[in-house]
């Protein structure tokens, strides 16, 4: 049965335009002032008239770079300079990102930036206690991710929780009250002042879901997208609406965490769409013309849009890839399943924050394309963790320095066994790293280095790069044989014609 959205017949006009690919003319900033001119104008006033790109890589220092469009393929990232291989030639803030739920209990990490907060005491106690916690089958291990259960950072009370000898420890159980103090900071572990990390910030909502570095990233995460996806009861959402985003968070860590980034999306441009509102008295006398797509509205929406405008977009449920595991003749089953779970998760999310002068936005051509991009364009968000290299510098030590602290920290170590040290993990969206085509024999990677610690994209060049020579990155496995190469390409929709691919 064909899923049908209201939404999607009610506002025809205005979804086309939302997702009309911007030509090189709109990627620009009209001369003609808007309600967005005004507001970054009273702000930032030199970026009024700036390429939007232009303006992106300047506000990055990426000065060596420069996007142009290009009649065969689209945007594209070019060397406004040399650089010569292991430069780094980009390092690019998200738009939007989100660690994946499954990773949470893992990696304490910011919401906004995602560095990892507190301790290395609390990092590594904080895993023993949700670990002893699912150990003990008491409840599954997501819902203490997920739920207001989820262990009190930093002030979490956990005393009658002990960590018991595991399988496979050869130092025998860990103290009892040791998780305690490493929680609580009763407990400072030898040389751990060495690896400093900043302190943990509570939501401002109050959820008790996200926690940050700082109260800049606090309020920059509340007033980009949080404040609307807050569940916390200092939120200013009623309860019904914080009932229905529980549901929405409960139905994509059932089914998939990519929803999570679309909400924030569509929060975010509401959240600019409302400053736009505010700020249009502002140009009032500068009789700003109105869309004769809608009402007056309209053109506030198109701008709170245009950054996520610029990403290449297909809807999610037609370009997902094809699992291994499913046969091509239940191919059309399969993508209506994807369109139905899609169908399901917009509906929880509307449940929760629908705003009729946003209505678009909550239709399932808009909601399938946001996913859709995210798929297309998404950079895994990868940020390792600092007690790997607390471990690491315990057994570089000198023997009797090393056997000294081994007392403390081997019980912890083969506790942990092999994952003693998990990297946040999670999905992100990167505006200029978006941009990059695909080759088949790149000439960048993106690669962290040791003082890359946030969840920023950092691309480096892996070999010389010449001034005007287009910068490339590899969408897939460029070691495959060509002819799987093309047929993984094919998801992105085009046949790769890179001098490797040519001369196979």
């Amino acid at each position: 049965m064909e899923i049908q959205c209201s939404l999607d017949v009610r506002y025809a006009e205005q979804i086309a335009a939302l997702l009309r690919p911007p030509s090189p003319q709109e990627i620009q900033y009209s001369h003609r002032p808007t309600a967005l001119d005004c507001w970054h104008n009273s702000k930032h006033p030199t970026i009024v008239q700036q390429d939007y790109f232009e303006h992106l890589l300047a506000a990055r220092n990426c000065h060596g770079l420069k996007i142009k469009q290009s009649g065969e393929i689209g945007k594209g990232v070019y060397a406004n300079m040399d650089f010569e291989e292991e430069d780094l030639v980009l390092k690019d803030q998200m738009l939007v990102g989100a660690q994946h739920f499954s990773n949470k209990a893992e990696a304490f990490v910011c919401s906004h930036c995602f560095c990892y907060i507190g301790s290395i005491e609390l990092q590594i106690g904080r895993r023993l206690y949700l670990r002893s916690l699912k150990n003990r089958d008491t409840e599954d291990l997501k819902d203490h991710v997920h739920t207001s259960k989820q262990s009190k950072v930093p002030e979490s009370n956990v005393s009658d929780v002990h960590v018991q000898k595991t399988a496979g420890s050869s130092k025998g159980a860990i103290p009892e009250g040791m998780v305690d103090a490493l929680m609580n900071g009763g407990l400072t572990l030898p040389y751990s002042k060495e690896f400093p990390l900043p302190p943990v910030f509570s939501c401002i909502g109050g959820c008790r879901e996200e926690y940050y570095c700082s109260k800049s990233c606090a309020e920059a995460d509340w007033e980009s997208c949080h404040s609307l996806l807050c569940v916390g009861k200092e939120s200013g959402g009623s309860g019904t609406c914080r009932e229905a985003l529980a549901r929405f968070y409960e139905h994509a860590a059932e089914t998939n965490d990519i929803f999570i980034l679309a909400a924030k999306v569509i929060s975010s441009t509401i959240l600019k769409y409302q400053n736009l509102k505010t700020a249009n008295h502002e140009c009032q006398k500068k009789k700003m013309k109105t869309s004769e797509i809608s009402g007056p509205n309209f053109p506030f929406l198109l701008e709170a849009w245009k950054p996520f405008s610029m990403g290449y977009k297909q809807r999610w449920w037609d370009c997902v890839a094809l699992p291994d595991d499913v046969e091509c003749s239940e191919e059309t089953s399969f993508r209506m399943q994807m369109k139905d779970l899609a169908f399901k998760s917009l509906q929880l999310l509307k449940a929760a924050i629908f705003t009729e002068e946003c209505a678009p936005l909550f239709s399932l051509e808009i909601y399938g394309h946001i996913i859709g991009m995210f798929e297309l364009n998404n950079l895994d968000l990868v940020v390792a963790s600092p007690v790997e290299d607390y471990f690491i510098h315990i057994s570089d030590l000198p023997p009797l320095e090393m056997e000294e602290a081994d007392k403390f920290t081997r019980p912890l170590l083969d506790t942990l066994g092999d994952d003693y040290a998990v990297s946040c993990e999670g999905t992100a969206f990167f505006p200029i790293h978006s941009c990059m085509n695909h080759s088949c024999c790149p000439n960048t990677k993106a690669f962290k280095r040791d003082e890359d610690r946030d969840g920023q994209a950092t691309i480096i060049a892996l070999r010389p790069i010449s001034r005007g020579e287009e910068v490339t990155i590899s969408y897939i496995d460029e070691d495959l044989p060509c002819e799987d190469r093309q047929a993984s390409l094919a998801d992105y929709g085009f046949q790769c014609n890179c001098p490797k691919c040519l001369e196979e």
